[in-house]
């Protein structure tokens, strides 16, 4: 606004910077330009604003907000009563776990009552001989099967000598068990019946073959004088027997033969030789010396392992023997082994 005019005083005449205009009410107005760029209307964030919802709008979110709550509660009610059945259901689970476990244990423990029955149904009574000491170890080739074909028999005779019979059938398993019985009885009845040690594989065989010619095995058979350690050998392409002497030193009793079901059976003669007081002899089954491929070196290691554990007590020499030979086996088999020990 500019000053009044005194009266009688002339207006002021001078130009007003920028071009401005005066108004009849005194003021003055400028009109300054804008930058470059730029221009009166309003600015984008403004022109891109939304408008304000009004009051129908804003009802209806809160409708929607409410149910969408509502559906969300009500997924999450879902959601529990899923998880609580879920820990019913796990929960029943696991009751049914536990009770197949207990049912299964049951079941082992009388399988491992009836297959402990079954090996001692197939073993002869442990004999009691003054003068010897006794032992024995056998372990079959697979755990599914108790027992293999690898058996002996032991008995006394009406003389007082002791025989012992050691029988490998072949295969494995329940079919060669009932091949080692047949075998293992039917030297029994010869032996008993008096027949000459050197004749029995022979007459085994004889035997036998009529009824089943699928019978094949191998055998071992020993005679023993408790009174003067005098020991008889006959022998059906079994292993050697081995003798562990006092001193330390063992030999291998070698006797030629074959066994029963092979071509011309039998025993090409006994073998006599004596066990002196404290001598162990050690008759087995060829799981002991085949566990490796080569049976030489299984031989060399079983006369190691004899001769080492020969102080301990008669009754661990078989087991001892046996897990020291068969610690790295490159074919399951079955094992067997007899320990004897002359005490007087």
């Amino acid at each position: 606004r500019l000053p009044h005019q005194a009266s009688g005083t002339e207006p002021v005449t001078d130009p007003l910077p920028h071009g401005a205009q005066a108004r009849p009410d005194g003021t003055v107005v400028w009109n300054l330009p804008l930058p470059d760029g730029q221009t009166t209307s309003r600015p984008a964030a403004l022109r891109a604003a939304k408008p304000r919802h009004d009051d129908a709008d804003v009802a209806l979110l809160e409708e929607e907000l409410r149910a969408a709550l509502a559906r969300a509660d009500a997924l999450a009610d879902e959601h529990r009563r899923l998880k609580d059945e879920l820990a019913e259901t796990n929960s029943g689970v696991l009751a049914l776990y536990v009770q197949l476990e207990e049912r299964d244990e049951q079941l082992r423990t009388a399988h491992g009552r009836t297959l402990r029955a079954l090996e001692d149904a197939l073993r002869p009574r442990p004999l009691h001989v003054a003068g010897l000491e006794l032992a024995v170890h056998y372990a079959p080739a697979s755990d599914e099967a108790p027992t293999g074909g690898d058996l002996y028999d032991w008995f006394t005779l009406p003389d007082g000598t002791v025989h012992i019979t050691v029988v490998d059938a072949l295969g494995h398993g329940i079919a060669s068990t009932r091949t080692a019985l047949t075998v293992t009885h039917a030297v029994r009845t010869l032996a008993l019946e008096g027949h000459p040690l050197e004749s029995i594989v022979a007459r085994t065989d004889s035997i036998l073959a009529p009824f089943d010619q699928s019978v094949m095995a191998t055998l071992q058979l020993a005679r023993l004088h408790p009174a003067d350690g005098r020991l008889d050998l006959a022998n059906g392409s079994h292993p050697p027997a081995l003798l562990c002497h006092g001193d330390g030193t063992a030999t291998y009793l070698e006797v030629r033969g074959r066994g029963v079901g092979f071509p011309l059976p039998g025993s090409e003669r006994v073998l006599t030789t004596h066990l002196g007081p404290d001598d162990v002899l050690l008759l087995y089954t060829d799981g002991l010396t085949e566990s490796r491929r080569d049976p030489c070196e299984g031989e060399a290691r079983l006369k190691d392992a004899l001769c080492r554990h020969r102080a301990e007590p008669t009754e661990r020499i078989p087991g001892l023997v046996a897990e020291e030979l068969v610690s790295e086996v490159l074919h399951q088999d079955d094992t067997l082994a007899i320990a004897v020990r002359r005490t007087s």
